[in-house]
């Protein structure tokens, strides 16, 4: 399966996601790099659903609200940096009296080829750092996750890999990944997990896609730009 996602019913409300984290570093200096691509879902999504700041419940977290399928939907980025993104995420949840289950949380994934994205309803972080922090602080692994495939370095350290910014070829894969991604949580919301899984688990980029991007803007044009980053301090 290559390019778009199939299409399937609308118009099936099964809004249970209540709170979207897309996880990632703040700051300038992270702000383009592999680890923050769950902060380009979430900055897109929010884009597509029309989100709007909302009133944060500590400095540690940007806060937004949309409304879907007749909902209400909150949309979070954690600014503790990744591997504590747990305590930002239990912070929103328990203020807005949201289960576990009722969050989806966003994230880059090492062990995903660069082009795939893969949605989980729980289990083991999968030694991804952020994943575990918010693990720690819910005590639980039964919350849904959309991870989004970079691909593991050919060598050197992963650390050093995913604090990178994207390379100039990867960014056209970057793209589709995106809007897969954004597209993937849109048919979670209206129709489900299960139908979700099932359309995009399978989902791969198109490979002659960065022939027909040639000279198209970088990884500027994949960001979606809803509201402020916070500093480094």
């Amino acid at each position: 399966m290559g390019g778009r996602p199939r299409g399937g019913q609308r118009g099936v409300v099964a809004v249970s996601v209540r709170v979207i984290a897309g996880l990632g570093n703040p700051g300038g200096h992270y702000r383009d790099t592999r680890h923050n691509v769950g902060y380009l879902v979430a900055d897109r999504l929010a884009e597509v659903l029309g989100a709007r700041p909302q009133a944060a419940t500590g400095p540690e977290v940007v806060l937004q609200r949309a409304f879907t399928g007749g909902q209400v939907l909150y949309l979070l980025k954690p600014v503790t940096f990744m591997n504590c993104s747990g305590a930002a995420v239990r912070q929103v949840i328990e203020h807005l009296g949201v289960s576990p289950g009722e969050l989806l949380v966003i994230c880059d994934c090492l062990d995903l080829p660069l082009g795939r994205i893969r949605l989980r309803q729980g289990g083991s972080s999968g030694g991804h750092r952020g994943v575990e922090s918010v693990i720690r602080e819910l005590g639980t692994d039964q919350f849904p996750r959309l991870r989004v495939g970079i691909g593991r370095p050919e060598s050197g350290a992963g650390i050093e890999y995913v604090l990178a910014p994207w390379a100039a070829a990867d960014v056209p894969v970057v793209r589709q990944s995106v809007s897969a991604a954004v597209e993937a949580a849109r048919v979670l919301l209206a129709e489900g997990l299960p139908a979700a899984m099932n359309r995009f688990n399978g989902w791969a980029a198109a490979a002659d896609d960065a022939a027909n991007t040639q000279g198209e803007p970088g990884i500027e044009d994949v960001r979606g730009g809803v509201d402020p980053r916070p500093q480094e301090g």
